[in-house]
């Protein structure tokens, strides 16, 4: 129990708190110190946080007791989610390495910068966040120590020191890497001082601050600002050439408060840190570094602040010489008779690359790019030979000019001709998407179709949302053509193996971590194209084909198919149920095209549509009211498909698509009480008169969709020959329920358990199985005159007869009863009467004898309600049968349904059935 080890440990802390009973503590200590530090991954994080408070005291009464082994098992905990945790495990790691310190270090505690005792600790902590190879987060390592390690986590200025100042004699400097985990150490505890909250997955969210917190967060960005806008300039200039240095120090001015380069007479460093910002751009192509100047530039460029102006005249003065550039390159690059060069192909890459970059931040309107760029990309189509980086940018920055006008158009009164022009730049682009959703390039044609999901859903309906009604003309919607193409597109790069993928990096497809990407990048695919089918932007039945995938890709993709269906449930219940209905019958046509229409429906491929079907229909829940419509909807759908292909070879041979019935009979637990009626009324128009007559085995799944819509129904057309199927199909599936074997996937998340139990107990009693007619039991007859109206209904019990004969059901017994009535003489029912007494009488003998050892063996007990039409039939048919009834007294019924249908008075009509026939 976890409150038992947490009690402990509690107890133990006291304990070792005192330091007079430290010594006495050894023979504790030594026995139980592996146990305590496995209890540092309790499954409990409160006696997990304790265990490493423990071990913290036993750490200070004596070093020597926790061996190397030991601390290692504590250390890694600083990486952990669990914040409690992590900064427990935090406070351990100070106190065994930067607690200590030398004396020495006395006579120089008031030194700052690279001779402050600090310096070999933040040394320490760089050595530390490098040798441990679980975790590359430094945020995590410096969020678990900013409780217990604050001064040295702010003092920047000594960080500062170590990164700028040459190393003192003897001293040795810092490695590339160390200054590299150096910087981003310090990126991080700055971060951490302005925004006052944990990193991401560590805490629930912004927490409201207390008046000490928030002044002390603004006496934090004051320092900052005044020690990094002097020195950011200075380490961009050291490490101007460093992708990844240069990277994280242009996150910095994001946690400035840009006041201060005004009252603080920084100017001069302002202008310092733009231009080491523009010579950063000229140098660099990675998007990184690219993106990270853009956004510094988006963070000075603020207009509450008086520096705006020169950001601004900055920034401009870049973008123009910029967009010149690009146009100069590229009148070059697509002159007409001449083939491109690598060095032009590499100047025009390299200044769209910049130009996307700073577009993705920054309004860059006034340039007018749409143009360059849609030359750039027809060219590309026309010649089919434009380098695919090239074509991938542009394709972005285009993207980018078109939501920077949305933009501009929303936010502001805009006139017809803005949106007319805007209007006709979308379509444009759309269409050059969708030329590019072709490309050979798999890289080209992500990029397309991740684009143009991205403009059908901004451009969709949802843009008049708000009061935004003049947007209207600007409501694009695609045409099947291209919901065609994106859905091909997804069948062919998403639901794909990971063997069949061969877009790593570098061919490295036996890596795990290339493995991990690629499958995120499918999924992000998924999700987009999901969306769309989730905001009505392509038509619901698109998502057949994705729903048909659910069992097939459930461990990679079920979590977005399973939400998608619910949300579009949401939307359109009966639409959706429409979907997943068209959803089988792909995989079943798929299955008769590669198997035939004599295909074995114990095959695996079978199977696999049944489970996915009752898949399906856990997904509707338990409230069968809400779901009404659609499921109702969902078996007409399924009852016209499977007859929708009649048999060449005549009536008498199944519809070619009959045992779909099967697997509709799986939404039959989902149908009311009352719509079981109607759905079989509706199965009846399409059968014929022969059809009710068959029972080989092709016919098994209409006797099972029949059986599953009959039961539990409380009409007059249960007949005595489904009611004997249904009870020789319960006993068999009661017999051989133990080979059930454990399903391949996770069912928790479909549905209650009560559901799931309920439909088991619901497909247990539907399955058809056309078995032999069961011993007679018991039986037991009421005379005609004590029966009243309402209770004009008899129980049968069923004999086993010499020679089975095929049964009728229900209508048909009436209609050769009726006739028979009419033609037959009364001689003749006294004569049929006394032999059907006889038989009777003969298997009554033979049931007392059988009767109590087969209800004791709790099988359901063999007996079916036949409601019949009136009280006349019944005294019709009893007319002439005077002799003695007998009572047995049969033992207690073991569940609710035998003491529902063993009533006190009973006759079996069987017989005289089969006599009339």
């Amino acid at each position: 129990q976890g409150e038992v080890r947490l009690k402990c440990l509690t107890a133990l802390q006291g304990l070792y708190y005192n330091k007079e009973l430290n010594s006495k503590l050894e023979l504790f200590t030594s026995r139980f110190k592996d146990r305590i530090v496995s209890m540092t991954l309790d499954k409990e994080y409160d006696v997990a946080v304790q265990a490493i408070k423990l071990l913290t005291l036993v750490l200070q009464s004596s070093e020597e007791v926790l061996t190397a082994e030991d601390c290692e098992n504590v250390y890694h905990l600083v990486y952990s989610a669990h914040r409690p945790v992590a900064v427990a495990a935090g406070e351990f790691l100070y106190k065994k390495l930067f607690s200590r310190r030398d004396p020495e270090d006395d006579g120089i505690l008031k030194r700052r910068g690279r001779q402050s005792p600090n310096a070999n600790l933040v040394k320490t902590l760089v050595f530390f966040f490098l040798e441990s190879e679980l975790h590359e987060h430094a945020a995590y390592l410096v969020d678990s120590m900013w409780d217990c390690a604050t001064d040295l986590l702010k003092d920047w200025e000594c960080m500062n020191s170590l990164l700028l100042e040459e190393p003192l004699n003897g001293e040795e400097p810092l490695t590339d890497r160390q200054e590299s985990a150096l910087i981003e150490i310090m990126l991080c505890t700055i971060r951490q001082a302005a925004e006052c909250h944990p990193p991401v997955g560590r805490g629930t969210g912004k927490r409201v601050l207390t008046a000490k917190e928030k002044k002390t967060q603004l006496d934090d960005r004051t320092k900052i600002t005044e020690l990094f806008a002097v020195a950011l300039p200075q380490l961009l200039a050291k490490y101007s050439v460093d992708a990844e240095k240069v990277t994280n120090l242009l996150q910095l001015p994001q946690y400035f408060d840009l006041e201060i380069y005004t009252t603080g007479r920084l100017e001069k460093h302002l202008d310092a840190l733009l231009r080491q910002i523009r010579d950063i751009v000229e140098k660099h192509t990675d998007i990184d570094v690219l993106e990270a100047c853009s956004k510094t530039y988006h963070a000075l460029c603020n207009e509450e602040f008086t520096i705006f102006n020169r950001v601004d005249i900055a920034r401009s003065q870049l973008i123009d010489e910029l967009a010149d550039k690009f146009n100069r390159l590229l009148e070059d690059f697509l002159q007409e008779g001449e083939e491109p060069d690598e060095d032009d192909a590499y100047q025009v890459l390299s200044t769209l690359k910049r130009i996307t970059a700073f577009h993705n931040a920054h309004d860059l309107s006034r340039w007018d790019l749409f143009g360059c760029n849609y030359k750039l990309l027809k060219t590309g189509i026309e010649n089919g030979d434009m380098p695919e980086q090239i074509v991938i940018h542009a394709l972005q920055c285009t993207h980018y000019v078109i939501l920077w006008q949305l933009a501009k158009i929303t936010e502001s009164s805009s006139t017809k001709e803005d949106l007319l022009r805007l209007k006709k730049q979308m379509r444009v682009f759309c269409q050059i998407c969708q030329h590019y959703l072709t490309n050979v390039n798999t890289a080209v044609k992500e990029q397309a179709f991740t684009i143009l999901c991205d403009v059908l859903m901004i451009f969709s309906h949802q843009i008049m949302t708000g009061g935004r009604d003049m947007l209207e003309p600007l409501v694009y919607t695609p045409d099947s053509s291209l919901q065609s193409e994106l859905l091909s597109f997804i069948l062919d790069h998403v639901f794909i193996d990971q063997d069949d993928d061969n877009n790593s990096a570098d061919g490295q497809q036996d890596d795990e971590a290339s493995k991990i990407e690629a499958l995120h990048k499918r999924r992000n695919l998924l999700a987009a194209f999901c969306k769309l089918i989730v905001y009505t932007v392509v038509e619901m039945n698109t998502a057949a084909d994705i729903f048909k995938q659910y069992m097939k890709y459930y461990n990679d993709y079920g979590d977005i198919i399973k939400e998608t269906m619910s949300k579009t449930r949401q939307i359109d219940k009966i639409q959706c149920a429409k979907t997943l209905i068209l959803s089988l019958q792909q995989l079943f046509n798929e299955m008769i095209q590669e198997n035939g229409y004599n295909f074995d429906r114990s095959s695996p491929t079978f199977s696999g549509i049944k489970e996915l079907a009752r898949r399906f229909a856990l997904t509707f829940g338990l409230d069968q009211l809400k779901t009404r419509e659609a499921i109702a909807m969902l078996h007409k759908d399924g009852i016209e498909f499977a007859f929708k292909e009649p048999n060449p070879q005549g009536e008498s041979h199944p519809p070619l698509n009959l045992a779909f019935l099967d697997i509709l009979s799986e939404f039959s637990s989902k149908l009311l009480r009352q719509d079981k009626r109607t759905v079989y009324v509706y199965l009846e128009k399409f059968m014929t008169f022969q059809m009710s007559l068959r029972r080989e085995d092709v016919w098994l799944p209409l006797m099972s969709y029949r059986n599953s819509l009959l039961a539990g129904g409380d009409d007059d057309t249960m007949s005595v020959i489904s009611g004997i199927s249904s009870r020789g199909s319960t006993v068999r599936n009661k017999k051989t329920k133990p080979a059930t074997g454990k399903r391949k996937v996770p069912e928790a998340e479909e549905s209650s358990s009560s559901d799931s139990m309920w439909l088991n107990r619901e497909q247990t009693m539907h399955t058809p199985v056309m078995m032999q007619t069961p011993q007679l039991t018991s039986t037991i007859m009421r005379e005609p005159k004590r029966l009243r109206p309402e209770e004009s209904y008899m129980g049968v019990y069923p004999m086993q007869p010499e020679h089975h004969q095929a049964p009728l059901d229900y209508n048909t017994q009436v209609t050769w009863m009726l006739a028979q009535r009419q033609q037959e003489e009364a001689a003749r029912q006294q004569e049929r009467a006394a032999m059907n007494y006889v038989k009777l009488r003969n298997n009554l003998q033979h049931a007392i004898r059988r009767g109590t050892s087969l209800m004791e063996d709790d099988e359901e007990p063999i007996v079916e309600d036949v409601m019949m039409s009136s009280e006349g039939r019944i005294e019709d048919l009893n007319e002439g049968m005077d002799f003695d009834t007998m009572d047995i007294d049969l033992p207690p019924s073991k569940n609710r349904r035998e003491r529902m249908e063993l009533k006190p008075d009973f006759f079996d009509p069987a017989s005289i059935m089969d006599e009339s026939v």
